[in-house]
């Protein structure tokens, strides 16, 4: 037997075992990290997905909480645990920004983990206080470029996705407005509904209840189509500001050589439930549209998202420690 034989008869042994160990799959508790505090957007869409995953894979899903760092050390976590299908992630979009915000992160987007699927998202919202005379997002930047020091804009933190939508708005139409970032999107939106700030850049499920209460005029969405919930709000595209999309993603991830066949059943779980009427109007009632995109279409998501997001904060020089 040559060389060439040996090698292909042992890679398909190692198939075949992987194959024999997926069919298994799974015989024990699957643990899903979830890189930030318990009740947070990311935390309750990754419950609602434990939940579907424990009936569906007929194992219980435990919720692991590892908040830190910006979501880097849940992630870290992740990217080191055994590839078997026992531990997954439910990511946000610090999942694709921290590769660029960071100086150091401890993993690698592209090798440190394998796609399963973009569950859902939210995209970002500019908003204003009622009482600023401007009814578009061409009013308001009329209103900015007479006066830029006079108009701030609040965001929920230095890094986010609302944060850079508002660093890329700048950069786009060159407008000195000052962002000020708040620690989260509650105190980014109250800061918006009280004046104290006259405009908001936030993802748009906490934002949603004031726009539709009149306590701040929706102007833009930073979505490719409009979105449900405000359906009279126009995207950035159609005000004439293309290549500002940007939301906030939940992926869900397992370590990289996680064996194919459970990739796909991990795979087919999250469309079957993403499918489901209490899903869909649990997660569209947090503000997210469901995607249940495919693990090849997440995969391309990510280096789209990285390498766009790196740009970004690059050119507006934002740094964190």
């Amino acid at each position: 037997m040559n060389r060439k034989t040996i090698v292909a008869a042992a890679l398909a042994g190692l198939a075949a075992a992987s194959a024999a160990s997926a069919q298994d799959y799974p015989n024990r508790p699957v643990r899903m990290i979830v890189p930030f505090a318990a009740g947070g957007p990311t935390d309750v869409i990754a419950r609602v997905v434990a939940q579907k995953l424990t009936e569906g894979l007929g194992q219980q899903v435990v919720v692991d909480n590892r908040a830190g760092a910006g979501g880097n050390i849940g992630m870290g976590l992740a990217a080191t645990a055994s590839p078997d299908g026992y531990t997954v992630i439910v990511v946000s979009s610090s999942f694709v920004v921290n590769p660029g915000l960071y100086k150091s992160i401890p993993y690698d987007p592209y090798k440190s983990f394998v796609p399963v699927s973009n569950m859902a998202a939210s995209p970002n919202v500019f908003t204003i206080h009622p009482t600023i005379p401007a009814k578009s997002m061409k009013d308001l930047l009329t209103l900015v470029s007479a006066d830029p020091k006079k108009f701030s804009i609040a965001t929920p933190g230095v890094g986010t996705t609302p944060d850079l939508s508002a660093q890329l708005l700048k950069l786009t139409t060159k407008l000195d407005f000052i962002t000020v970032p708040f620690g989260g999107a509650g105190p980014a939106v109250g800061a918006v509904v009280a004046n104290q700030v006259p405009i908001g850049c936030t993802a748009l499920p906490p934002t949603t209840p004031h726009i539709q209460g009149g306590r701040l005029r929706a102007i833009a969405v930073t979505s490719s189509k409009r979105v449900g919930a405000i359906p009279d709000v126009p995207t950035m595209a159609e005000v004439g500001f293309k290549g500002q999309e940007a939301d906030t993603l939940q992926g869900l991830l397992v370590p990289a050589g996680t064996p194919k066949a459970v990739v796909d059943r991990l795979h087919g779980q999250v469309v079957k439930m993403m499918a489901q009427p209490d899903v869909k109007s649990r997660v569209e009632g947090l503000g997210f549209d469901i995607i249940a995109s495919s693990p090849a279409q997440f995969a391309a998501q990510v280096k789209v998202e990285v390498e766009k997001w790196t740009r970004v904060v690059k050119a507006a020089g934002i740094k964190v420690n």
